[in-house]
């Protein structure tokens, strides 16, 4: 058991890039269902499908590649928010990822959304992690 499943999703992610892997599988929940939902509609992965074995189902990310280099569409992965130390933000105060060419995942009173959808909306919450 991991003390802190979104690090444990991120590093998953991240280690399968590294090793050129086109799936990943990761234990199931809704928080990790919805920071994929995110990545795809980003268009930092490919597609993800969910399989229900057991009580907890698993994730299946395919991960995109670039066609002529083969590099991944991720470049990086950062966790903000841990568990000794949360990070919370006002809707004013949430950071850019790269002045806005990548994405932080926010955690908000009406859902997980992208910092870009927060300002809009114009809510705060805890900055889960940084995509570019």
């Amino acid at each position: 058991m991991t003390t802190d499943p979104i690090a444990d999703y991120l590093n998953r992610v991240r280690n399968a890039l590294l090793a050129g892997h086109k799936v990943v599988e990761i234990p199931a929940s809704n928080l990790k269902l919805e920071i994929t939902r995110i990545l795809q509609d980003q268009g930092y992965i490919l597609n993800h499908k969910v399989e229900e074995n057991g009580p907890q189902g698993t994730i299946k990310i395919a991960l995109k590649y670039d066609k002529i280099t083969n590099e991944a569409a991720i470049r990086s992965l950062k966790r903000i928010s841990k568990p000794g130390l949360r990070s919370y933000h006002g809707a004013n105060d949430l950071p850019r990822v790269i002045n806005g060419l990548g994405v932080a995942i926010v955690s908000t009173s009406k859902g997980v959304m992208t910092d870009k959808q927060a300002r809009k909306q114009n809510i705060g919450g805890e900055v889960l992690c940084q995509i570019y």
